[in-house]
């Protein structure tokens, strides 16, 4: 078994220093305590939890972290609850029940907000962290020090608790869609920033399934931050070509519905001369027009259960971690190119379609007004969270 003075030997350190590195002290050279948290990887080291246990003192806080992408807030942003948004409703509504309060915290990715995050340990009793934030021996060395839940995390880390949503089957059923009913060959794909695992699952989930179909072809990817205003910079590259791809799927809806309206300001009807399609299924991709063809993933489903888990923790440091994938499906809507339920209400003469009928009249899956088909096994219900009791702040 690993110990403390087995990573002090190969560090090359005192074990005072891997202490302070493990307590997330500012009193390491930076490059000292990369290079500890390197061995610390390399070793697998954890601390005893029950050792951990003893010396700390419940404060009945939870802390949660969270990454901002993109450099201003815009449309949908300002209005609409997005992804972050769903996972402090539901941790909320689990906590609200119990004597914890939720402390939140948000930054850009680096140094700066790293030190913010491990200052945390001194005032948290657990934290959930959203999206891999920290390296993998960085995590392991907070894990060591409090308790720790990654939502939306990399499903292979094996040294925290990880909740996740199953993007690899939600984005193939998507590309299946576009490339088997609609027969789309040239398509374009507008990924999310490469250091959020959700991203690198859905770009790779989706170049596989294009692979996958005779004909078929990735025109052009365009690397986006999940926000906004990236998709509608995406839909200017797109527009500044000579000819437009036939499907433009993006990682997730924020960044579809900034093509999809740049795309229309520039003339191009969706899904006439290219049809657009997005990953989440928030609020906002019910109501535009057309409306956002798209996966769903369980927002407050994944909220919920990782904070249930690290209550869990927090009640026994030992338990062993384990990942949880939750289900996604596909919601077909009008912006792939299929017929919206407004479309057919306004065609009455037709004959009136039967109960579990959609459009796409070459599958069953579907059904009418926003259908879904499923890209994993099941799927979870989502609830509304009540009103939130949260602290936001920037420390």
């Amino acid at each position: 078994m690993t110990t403390i003075y087995d990573v002090a030997r190969v560090a090359r350190v005192s074990t005072a220093t891997v202490s302070r590195v493990l307590r997330g002290s500012d009193a390491v050279r930076p490059d000292t305590r990369q290079r500890v948290l390197a061995v610390i990887e390399t070793l697998g080291y954890v601390p005893d939890a029950s050792a951990r246990g003893l010396t700390r003192r419940r404060r009945d806080i939870i802390g949660l972290v969270g990454l901002e992408r993109g450099a201003d807030e815009i449309d949908i942003e300002r209005s609409s609850l997005l992804f972050i948004d769903h996972i402090v409703h539901a941790a909320e509504a689990v906590l609200s029940g119990t004597e914890f309060s939720l402390l939140l915290t948000f930054g850009n990715r680096g140094e700066q907000f790293e030190g913010r995050v491990r200052s945390l340990v001194g005032q948290a009793d657990g934290l959930l962290i959203a999206e891999e934030i920290l390296t993998p021996g960085e995590l392991r060395a907070l894990a060591a020090q409090i308790p720790v839940v990654l939502i939306a995390g990399d499903r292979g880390q094996s040294a925290v608790d990880v909740f996740l949503a199953d993007n690899l089957s939600g984005m193939t059923a998507l590309a299946r869609h576009l490339t088997d009913h609609h027969r789309y060959r040239r398509l374009c794909f507008v990924a999310g920033p490469k250091d959020a695992p959700d991203a690198a699952e859905r770009y790779s989930a989706f170049e596989q399934a294009i692979a996958a179909s005779p004909g078929s072809g990735i025109d052009q990817v365009i690397h986006g931050n999940f926000a906004e205003d990236s998709g509608v910079a995406a839909a200017q590259v797109l527009l500044g070509r000579t000819s437009l791809p036939q499907a433009v799927a993006c990682a997730n809806d924020q960044m579809a519905i900034g093509v999809l309206r740049e795309l229309q300001r520039a003339g191009v009807r969706v899904p006439a001369d290219v049809a657009v399609t997005g990953f989440d299924d928030v609020y906002a991709s019910r109501v535009i027009e057309p409306q956002l063809t798209t996966v769903s993933q369980p927002f407050r489903d994944l909220g919920r259960r990782a904070t249930h888990r690290l209550l869990a923790r927090i009640a026994d440091p030992a338990l062993a971690p384990r990942t949880e994938i939750l289900p996604t499906q596909v919601v077909i809507r009008a912006s792939c190119g299929c017929q919206s339920q407004n479309q057919r209400l306004r065609r009455a003469t037709a004959a009136r379609p039967r109960k579990g009928e959609s459009s796409c009249e070459d599958t069953s899956s579907h059904r009418r007004g926003g259908e879904r088909i499923r890209g994993g096994r099941g799927r979870g219900k989502d609830g509304d969270g009540g009103s939130p009791r949260w602290w936001r702040r920037w420390l």
